[in-house]
């Protein structure tokens, strides 16, 4: 089933059965991205995927964004589709966002994922990101596509798969130029209010990436993994930002092993 709620958040609900597992996509992507993942899921119960604000389909940012914002699209999402409890796994800024959601509703999540997501930067690192919503905000997103694909795809994917690489293309071209840059910021800058959090996360977790994901790396995972208590941390060798679509075998499978664990039908 695909509609739009009424606070203008586009949404897909596959699948059938009590539980409820949720996915939420990363900067400059949309609900798609999650395409190998939602049949796999299905197994464990009704999947929900749906576009963040200013993205895909989903109606523009009602304020500045935030990832209180986000949070808040999620609530009221799980509300008026009368969700009381779900796992919630998020990518890159969806597993920021995640994290936000967790802490200011706990009693919403069952467990979570923080899939590829950053932690606590270097300045050199920050530095170079920050640079990139400057180059966003003069150029549009078509600016930072390319380097994005090599960050995200290893070589060899990218020399084999080009109809993957144009499907990404055309979701990041897709952005609005005007508002593309605001939620680029907040990846950059909500990172702060996830480290050491006052209302730490006490649900179980998943934290997982990419030994080569070098924005979003091993060492940040760990990081977030030992701010909560028995979180369990997987590094999938040899692959980069998109796992989800190079691997998605291999990136399922720990999903699947998490849910099996965490997530009854």
């Amino acid at each position: 089933m695909t509609i739009f709620n009424s606070n203008g958040t586009y949404y897909q609900l596959t699948g059938s059965g009590k539980s409820t597992i949720i996915l939420i996509h990363g900067l400059g992507l949309n609900h798609q991205m999650w395409q190998y993942q939602t049949p796999a899921l299905a197994a464990y119960g009704q999947v929900l995927c749906y576009d963040l604000y200013g993205h895909g389909q989903s109606v523009p940012p009602p304020e500045k964004p935030s990832l209180s914002m986000f949070s808040r699209q999620l609530a009221e999402l799980m509300d008026a589709l009368n969700i009381e409890q779900a796992t919630i796994m998020g990518f890159s800024l969806g597993g920021m966002i995640v994290r936000r959601f967790a802490m200011d509703h706990p009693d919403k999540a069952k467990s979570i994922a923080i899939l590829h997501s950053p932690h606590q930067r270097t300045q050199a690192a920050h530095d170079h990101i920050q640079n990139r919503v400057y180059q966003a905000q003069k150029d549009g997103p078509d600016a930072t596509v390319e380097d994005a694909l090599i960050r995200w795809f290893t070589d060899a994917f990218r020399a084999n798969d080009p109809h993957t690489l144009n499907q990404i293309r055309q979701w990041v071209k897709a952005n609005d130029k005007n508002i593309y840059p605001d939620i680029y910021q907040v990846l950059v800058s909500g990172v702060d209010e996830l480290v050491a959090p006052e209302s730490p996360i006490s649900c179980p977790t998943l934290v997982m990436t990419g030994d080569e994901d070098y924005g979003n790396n091993a060492d940040m995972s760990a990081a977030i993994a030992a701010e909560i208590p028995n979180a369990r941390l997987t590094i999938l060798k040899g692959l980069r930002h998109m796992a989800m679509m190079e691997d998605p075998d291999r990136f399922n499978q720990v999903l699947v092993d998490f849910l099996a664990t965490h997530h009854s039908i």
